[in-house]
């Protein structure tokens, strides 16, 4: 049986949905809008507005069937980013008084939403976001949503002051999302944790708790999927953008294989890892990035099932699943439908 194929998360949005996209903003994939353009966008598309979105939703998924893959994300199509789309659905989050704030390890200075009360859920969202993408798909569509990490990263606290509190709030309130989704008939989750690489330690001090708490009373039926990216360039083909330590996966693999993990997404493409990391994983499936989403080079079908013939050196071909490394939003539909088909076709070949 061929290894199978999933994408991340974001997915290039088409260029009739006219919203905000960190992928386009001039300061590169890793800052918000201080403007807060989105419910703005949204209006001045009219009152089709919500059908455009789901018109490019579902362009977005028939890309990724056309391409051979066989777990299709919804896209993020309808999200400024990740984070912050999630984070106008929470109490606590303040959008209009902004505070500019380094991130990432200081990768990068922002001005972000400031957290100024308890974080609950304002609205539920996500159901009515995976049911408009999974309409008439014959293969399960993916939900991704940012981990409590994450959020807690890529916005200001100015009432907490303690992450680790912060973190478990956020995870109860991401929770309800969980539970919704399986309820409703998701079989994949994916929560997006890319801050456990670049805070391996904080990891293993609360986060991996608190990501536990997000997807605690996930029944079995639920893959549940955790992403931890290196981080993104602020354009496409510069190679020296700073990044996560690549051992910060080693160093968090145990506590990987010792949560409640199905399958942990890891990048391989931008830089090799080395595949002992596999080894540590024992029965933690492995979604495994042999596409780069920032450079321009379309990786051969012949280098992809290289790596992934290096890779099953290491785990079982039924826990290995190629990917991206990561979205493939700065790459654009182009680049991104021409890598993921030499990808399908090299995980096919397997």
């Amino acid at each position: 049986m061929a290894l199978k194929t999933t994408c991340i998360g974001a997915y290039p949005k088409p260029d009739f949905v006219k919203l905000p996209d960190w992928f386009n903003h001039p300061d590169g994939p890793d800052t918000s809008d201080p403007t807060a353009l989105w419910e703005k966008a949204m209006a001045d598309m009219g009152p089709d507005a919500d059908e455009i979105v789901a018109r490019g939703v579902a362009q977005a998924v028939a890309d990724q069937i056309e391409c051979g893959i066989d777990i299709p994300t919804e896209g993020e199509i309808s999200r400024e980013n990740y984070i912050h789309y999630h984070c106008r659905h929470l109490l606590g989050f303040d959008f209009s008084n902004l505070t500019r704030k380094q991130v990432r390890g200081g990768t990068y200075e922002a001005a972000l939403p400031t957290i100024n009360g308890p974080v609950s859920v304002r609205d539920q969202f996500l159901v009515s976001d995976w049911q408009r993408a999974q309409a008439g798909v014959d293969r399960a569509v993916k939900i991704t949503m940012p981990g409590p990490m994450t959020i807690s990263d890529t916005n200001h606290d100015a009432y907490y002051h303690d992450p680790a509190k912060l973190g478990r709030d956020i995870a109860d309130a991401l929770n309800i999302e969980v539970r919704a989704l399986a309820e409703a008939g998701c079989v994949h989750i994916q929560i997006d944790e890319p801050l456990f690489a670049r805070k391996p330690q904080a990891a293993l001090d609360f986060g991996f708790e608190n990501l536990e708490r997000a997807f605690h009373g996930c029944p079995d039926s639920v893959q549940r999927t955790v992403h931890m990216c290196c981080g993104y360039p602020d354009k496409i083909d510069r190679d020296d953008y700073p990044k996560a330590d690549l051992d910060a996966y080693m160093q968090i693999a145990d506590a990987i294989e010792q949560s409640s993990i199905d399958a942990v997404s890891f990048e391989d493409a931008h830089r090799h890892n080395d595949l002992m990391l596999l080894e540590r994983l024992p029965t933690t499936s492995v979604i495994f990035g042999v596409v780069a989403i920032a450079k321009s080079q379309v990786e051969s079908v012949d280098e992809i099932r290289e790596r992934l013939l290096a890779a099953l050196n290491h785990i079982d071909a039924d826990r290995l699943i190629a990917a991206p490394d990561c979205g493939l939003g700065i790459l654009g539909r182009e680049l991104s439908m021409a890598k993921l088909k030499n990808m399908s076709e090299a995980a096919r070949s397997l």
